[in-house]
């Protein structure tokens, strides 16, 4: 069984939809008596009736319609202000059976380092960023399994009540919605001579002699940039032919992310985002202090104190990780913390309130991208020793820049326990060359890079001579193969170790 620390690792992408999609705790009948909230709610049925989204029918003898209901949203624009109402018709979708109502789910969405690295390459080049978004997004996703739903409150047809909507195409809150519409953009994307990245599935790529175009696709978010006006020009207009979009010109505000495009660079940061997290956990008046964490704690799950609330203990360190994002220095703290989300005492929630302190002092840090020449792909990687104090296990951590700038990070609980430092180093920068390798193509896929490889550096003399030195077989033996990773890629040469001081 998964710890939740592991499930949280790897719904990163469902956590990022969960924080940014608060709907407003409305009922039908109370948004009808708001003129505000009819108009949007018109909207979106006279979209989703042009988009010819479903037929009115009878039911079939044994089949079974499913629900419907409207769900209401302010959204909100970079300063906090609201931009516009939102009501959106979502079908009950945890009441579709597998096999029956929908089979295949899955859709990607561009990484949130991916992102970054967008960030930095325009930055570095000095390119603008883009931002349009794709309206009712899932409504043009085509169905290939036989739905059948309910009318929708305030727009039953008179005279056939108990007829049901079939559907022809996707409605938000289906299972199948989010991949029924990713193909569909994907084909248009191809159509128009985008190529699909292949070490990241939601980047999409066009190259017009030296110039070069990148979109990045998030469900119905896109940002894009490039060398070329007149490729982006093209791109606007192909998209708005095809389907109902709102161009936001510049990017400023992104998944949470606020963004400062100038000629210097592009600085993104999630100042409004903490504060939300602060006045949400009652600490927007907290004295701000200078780190994240009191040096040489260690936190235990035996440490028989009073226990925390599981649940808003969990809430805050979702909130935190989210934070990551544009904050590699809370990537530790946050990291050690979310251990305990099954069983957390008191300490380890003042452990958490100490981040947020740290957050209250440091609201305007984030993280700036410049113009530069430097193309190099750099590692750093580090450990520290049986860092944890109940199973002894050690914690590894990696940074990588893109010339000057870091734009990917990582802290994560090793899953064996090392007999030395030496070997946790080497267990951690195998890790980092992992990732570098996944760098490396990317770059090379996008033409930042050509045969380059990449250099890690890392503190421990003796973890870079076992990395180099494969015939040492006493020394790491006992060591799990998938380690050894790191030495076939030294080998080939797409990477090298460098020692640095600590």
């Amino acid at each position: 069984m998964r710890s939740l620390q592991e499930i949280y690792d790897t719904t990163s992408e469902v956590h990022v939809v969960c924080l940014l999609a608060d709907s407003e705790d409305l009922s039908f009948e109370k948004a009808v008596q708001d003129e505000k909230w009819r108009t949007t709610m018109d909207e979106e049925f006279g979209a989703i009736e042009r988009n010819k989204t479903w037929e009115l029918t009878n039911l079939p003898e044994g089949a079974r319609p499913i629900g419907v209901k409207w769900v209401y949203k302010k959204k909100m624009n970079a300063e906090g202000e609201v931009e516009r109402y939102k009501a959106r018709l979502v079908v009950k979708g945890y009441k579709q059976k597998e096999g029956i109502d929908y089979d295949e789910v899955f859709a990607p969405v561009t990484r949130m380092e991916s992102i970054r690295l967008l960030i930095s390459l325009a930055a570095q080049r000095q390119w603008k960023i883009l931002q349009m978004d794709v309206k009712s997004a899932f409504l043009n996703g085509v169905l290939k399994e036989e739905v059948y739903v309910e009318q929708p409150l305030g727009y039953m047809k008179r005279g056939d009540e108990k007829k049901v909507l079939r559907l022809r195409k996707a409605l938000y809150g289906l299972k199948q919605a989010p991949r029924a519409w990713n193909e569909r953009i994907d084909g248009y994307f191809k159509k128009n001579g985008y190529e699909q990245c292949p070490y990241e599935h939601a980047l999409y790529i066009k190259n017009s002699g030296k110039d070069m175009m990148v979109v990045a696709l998030y469900v119905d978010d896109l940002i894009f940039t490039g060398s070329n006006a007149k490729l982006i020009k093209e791109f606007k207009e192909i998209m708005m032919k095809e389907f109902e979009m709102t161009d936001l010109g510049l990017m400023k505000y992104f998944l949470g992310l606020e963004v400062k495009q100038s000629n210097e660079g592009i600085f993104i940061s999630q100042e409004r985002y903490a504060l939300e997290i602060l006045k949400k956990f009652k600490m927007e008046d907290c004295n701000p202090v200078s780190t994240p964490m009191e040096p040489g704690t260690k936190l235990s799950k035996f440490d028989g104190g009073e226990r925390a609330d599981s649940g808003r203990y969990r809430s805050l360190v979702g909130s935190l990780r989210y934070l990551t994002c544009t904050r590699p220095d809370l990537m530790l703290s946050v990291g050690m913390t979310s251990r305990f989300m099954e069983d957390p005492s008191y300490t380890h929630w003042k452990a958490l309130k100490r981040i947020l302190r740290y957050v209250q002092g440091s609201l305007s840090l984030g993280i700036f991208y410049s113009k530069s020449d430097d193309y190099r792909l750099v590692g750093y990687s580090d450990s520290d020793w049986c860092g944890d104090v109940d199973d002894r296990k050690s914690t590894s951590g990696y940074v990588f820049l893109l010339g000057n700038t870091a734009f990917t990070w990582l802290s994560k609980k090793q899953p064996i326990v090392t007999l030395s430092t030496c070997e946790a180093e080497y267990v951690a920068a195998s890790w980092s060359v992992c990732h570098a390798v996944w760098l490396l193509n990317l770059l090379r896929h996008m033409g930042v890079i050509r045969d380059e490889g990449v250099v890690i550096r890392v503190d421990n003399k003796s973890a870079i001579e076992l990395a180099k030195n494969p015939v040492n077989h006493g020394r790491s033996k006992h060591i799990d193969v998938r380690f050894h990773f790191i030495q076939e890629q030294i080998r080939e040469g797409k990477v090298e170790l460098e020692h640095v001081r600590s």
